[in-house]
């Protein structure tokens, strides 16, 4: 498994070096002048030329492109000028907010899509089946940004349920002591009620909204591997000694039907912590994917550069952690 693993982890290498290239090419052909958005668009040709010496726009390509490598090879993601902070800094601060996102999001897709899946295989062809069906064919559908301002259209003008979707705490109360960074956890660890209440409101839009395409893809995964599962001998078994329905398909049907759906639950947690980005901008919500809407707003091509770095191999890693957590789930895999 460890030579497998180390396999694995040099095979991204090339994957990475053509996202390093392709990233900084699109940042550089990107509308827009960064001189001109350091110095606003009123200052003199003469100051403009001078910011552009100094940050090295006025540079080759290939010249800014050696000087990134060699920032990168000292580990070193780079300055964001429009916040006056290193790139690693600024993700530091803002990356437990979307971990939480991140986090909340998957809780509640999985919590809704592991009972409708199962329900939907246990009475095939049944209403339960049919609505299934149609909600996960909506939530496949359904760009977030349009659900997002359904949400607070509804649970905030409307009806006032949850508050102004403007950060992650209201501003009159404050912050939970910091030990993690996730509200609700620190929340719970300083016994701050009050915070914790808050928060989880200002949580619950954005992360239900984020979780909608995973509901939906979790949702037909766990039905079609419950379907193949039902069908097989050891359940017929089962069901023969006198279980029933529900105690054959909770004791021997769900952790069999589960572990082919573990792949994509990994894949989709890669893919919740890109997918932030839209969420974040519409909520307001203070985590790296609204640092990086404002990084492209602002044409700095640190923070972008760095995003997209980052989250390659996060997925990468993510992916690789899910084939050996199958492989320990199922020992009739083999690393070769």
């Amino acid at each position: 498994m460890l030579v497998y693993s180390l396999r694995r982890l040099t095979m991204m290498v090339p994957s990475l070096i053509g996202i390093i290239v392709v990233t900084f090419i699109l940042t550089r052909v990107l509308p827009g002048d960064p001189a001109l958005m350091i110095t606003g668009e009123q200052a003199l040709p003469e100051f403009v030329e001078k910011v552009r010496e100094q940050y090295g726009f006025n540079q080759p390509l290939y010249i800014q492109f050696w000087e990134y490598i060699k920032q990168l090879a000292r580990g070193d993601l780079g300055y964001a000028w429009h916040t006056g902070h290193s790139v690693a800094s600024d993700f530091a601060t803002r990356f437990p907010a979307t971990l939480e996102l991140t986090l909340a999001s998957m809780v509640i897709a999985l919590m809704v899509a592991i009972p409708l899946g199962v329900l939907a295989a246990a009475r095939k062809n049944s209403v339960i089946d049919h609505f299934t069906r149609i909600l996960s064919l909506i939530g496949s559908c359904m760009p977030i940004f349009w659900l997002g301002l359904l949400l607070i259209s509804l649970f905030y003008s409307k009806l006032g349920w949850l508050p102004a979707p403007v950060g992650r705490i209201s501003g009159d109360i404050n912050p939970p002591t910091h030990v993690t960074g996730l509200y609700v956890i620190d929340s719970l660890l300083s016994l701050d009620m009050v915070a914790l209440k808050d928060s989880l409101l200002h949580l619950l839009m954005p992360a239900f909204c984020l979780s909608l395409g995973t509901m939906a893809i979790v949702t037909k995964m766990i039905r079609a591997s419950m379907l193949d599962v039902i069908k097989q001998d050891f359940m017929r078994t089962a069901k023969a000694k006198g279980l029933s329905d529900g105690a054959v398909i909770a004791r021997h049907g769900l952790i069999n039907g589960l572990v082919p759906t573990l792949t994509v639950v990994g894949l989709q947690f890669g893919y919740l912590l890109g997918g932030a980005v839209i969420t974040e901008t519409v909520f307001v919500w203070p985590g790296v994917g609204q640092y990086v809407t404002e990084s492209i707003l602002a044409a700095d091509y640190a923070p972008i550069q760095a995003m997209t770095l980052i989250s390659a191999v996060l997925y990468g890693i993510l992916n690789l952690i899910v084939e050996l957590w199958y492989g320990v789930l199922d020992p009739r895999v083999r690393y070769e």
